[in-house]
C-alpha cells in the first residue's frame, strides 16, 4: 500500500510542480503589471526553483537543473539595488547560458549558418545602438554576455522549434533590459514584456530540452 501511494505521489509530482510554476508566473506578471513590489519579491524567486524541481521530477538533465538554478541566482541579484548586483546577476545568467550550450551539443541544421548570420548581425546592430548609452564599466561585460547569449539563442534552434523560440525570446528579454540600462527608448510596459518573454523563454527551453532528451540524467 505504501509503495502504491508513493508511486502515485511520484507520478503526480511533476504536474503539481508545473502548476505551481504557472501560478507563480501569473502572480509575478500581475505584480509587475500593477507595480506591486511585494508580489514580485514573493513570486520571482520561486519561478526557476519550481521549474528546476519539475525538471528533476521528470528525470531531466542535471545541466538543465543547473541552468535554471543559475537563472534563479540571476533573478535574485536583479531584484537588489546593491552595488554590483547587476554584474552578479549577469554572471549567473552567463553561466546558465554555458550550461545550455553544453546541453545543445554539436547538432547542426540546414538553417544553422543562416541563423548564425542573422543572430550575429542582430548582435552587432544592438551593441552599436546601445554602446554609447551603457555605463563605461558595463560595456565590455555586456558585450561578452551578449555574445554568449546570442550563441545560446542560435544553438537552441538545433533542438527544434520550442527550444529555438525559447532562445530567441531570451535574447529579446535581455535586449529590452539592456535598452533600459542604456537609457534607450523602450516599448510601453517594458518591465512586463521583459518578464513575460523571460518566463516564456525558460519554459520553452525547458520543454525543448526535455522533449529532445527525455528522462536523461546527464
Amino acid at each position: 500500500m505504501a509503495a502504491r501511494v508513493s508511486g502515485r505521489v511520484a507520478h503526480r509530482l511533476p504536474g503539481a510542480l508545473l502548476a505551481a510554476f504557472a501560478l507563480a508566473a501569473l502572480v509575478e506578471l500581475v505584480s509587475v503589471a500593477v507595480d506591486a513590489r511585494t508580489g514580485q519579491l514573493l513570486a520571482k524567486p520561486l519561478l526557476m526553483p519550481l521549474l528546476a524541481a519539475y525538471v528533476a521530477a521528470r528525470g531531466g538533465p542535471r545541466l538543465l537543473v543547473a541552468a535554471l538554478l543559475l537563472g534563479w541566482g540571476g533573478d535574485v541579484f536583479l531584484l537588489s539595488s546593491a552595488d554590483g548586483s547587476f554584474l552578479a546577476g549577469m554572471g549567473c545568467f552567463a553561466a546558465g547560458h554555458l550550461c545550455y550550450l553544453v546541453l545543445f551539443g554539436r547538432r547542426r541544421t540546414r538553417a544553422g549558418q543562416g541563423l548564425a548570420l542573422g543572430y550575429g548581425l542582430a548582435l552587432v546592430v544592438a551593441l552599436a545602438l546601445l554602446w554609447s548609452g551603457l555605463p563605461a564599466e558595463l560595456r565590455v561585460p555586456v558585450a561578452v554576455y551578449s555574445l554568449l547569449l546570442a550563441a545560446m539563442a542560435c544553438r537552441a534552434s538545433a533542438l527544434g522549434p520550442l527550444a529555438g523560440a525559447g532562445g530567441a525570446l531570451f535574447l529579446l528579454s535581455d535586449t529590452l533590459i539592456a535598452t533600459g540600462v542604456a537609457d534607450r527608448p523602450q516599448p510601453p510596459a517594458a518591465d512586463l514584456w521583459i518578464m513575460l518573454t523571460y518566463i516564456a523563454a525558460q519554459a520553452l527551453l525547458t520543454a525543448g530540452i526535455l522533449r529532445s532528451r527525455p528522462r536523461t540524467h546527464d
